[in-house]
């Protein structure tokens, strides 16, 4: 029984680590485009900012939902190790 609560443990760690080091490389490239976006060239279209500005809201919303799973993750190991203190 303990193996199997250790297995699980790891596991959602395991996770809430990935979750979270997605959400931040998806921040990374979200401000990428958005420093597209905002420097100035010659030939861009506005299409082109109309693009970047997309792409920028998309990887930023996803870094979001990324970051929230992380924190859903953490609460329930959290709420796991509680429980654990308490028997």
């Amino acid at each position: 029984m303990k193996n199997r609560k250790k297995q699980t443990v790891a596991l959602l760690r395991s996770k809430m680590v990935d979750f979270k080091q997605f959400a931040i490389t998806l921040l990374c490239v979200g401000s990428f485009f958005y420093l597209g976006t905002i420097l100035p060239s010659g030939d861009k279209a506005m299409i082109d900012t109309y693009v970047y500005m997309g792409a920028t809201i998309t990887f930023l919303g996803m870094s979001i939902v990324f970051f929230s799973l992380s924190k859903k993750y953490k609460k329930i190991l959290a709420e796991m190790d509680d429980q654990e203190s308490l028997q």
